[in-house]
């Protein structure tokens, strides 16, 4: 299916793109989501009218994201866990736990999706990165160190 990108989209294309993609991406996600439109005439003439409009838009998303990314610059979150003498956890630590941090601290806007871990979740005592991917052209990296929860 082809469709017209309404906004950037890592590894597919640039705002106003015509791309040919699956068509269950297109109809699940895409669409859905309101980064496309399927390209007909009708729709790729009626993005042309409203190019300067949404041009303005993810420039003030991307605007957005470089000043939460400022703000994130050499933030740390500590996280308490129960750990075993080798500091081995008993659990884990995974990006709900990261974001659950980060919302206490104020950064109310970031979602689950958009943490990534290394691994999926962390298993050990110490000290790791988490990349946080605030637009499809903004990351930022946040320090995790994991200790011991005092009984």
């Amino acid at each position: 299916m082809e469709v017209i990108l309404l906004d950037k989209v890592s590894n597919l294309g640039n705002l106003g793109d015509v791309v040919r993609v699956k068509n269950g991406y297109a109809r699940n996600f895409l669409i859905p989501n309101k980064i496309a439109k399927r390209a007909t005439k009708e729709t790729i003439k009626e993005f042309e009218n409203k190019r300067s409009e949404l041009e303005k838009s993810q420039l003030k998303k991307l605007n957005d994201a470089k000043e939460l990314a400022d703000k994130l610059d050499g933030f740390v979150i500590k996280i308490s866990q129960k750990a075993s003498v080798d500091g081995k956890l008993f659990g884990s630590v995974s990006n709900i736990d990261i974001l659950h941090n980060l919302k206490k601290s104020g950064f109310s806007s970031i979602e689950k999706s958009q943490i990534y871990l290394s691994d999926n979740h962390i298993k050990t005592i110490g000290e790791f990165v988490a990349r946080i991917k605030l637009h499809s052209d903004v990351e930022k990296e946040i320090s995790i160190i994991v200790i011991r929860e005092e009984l």
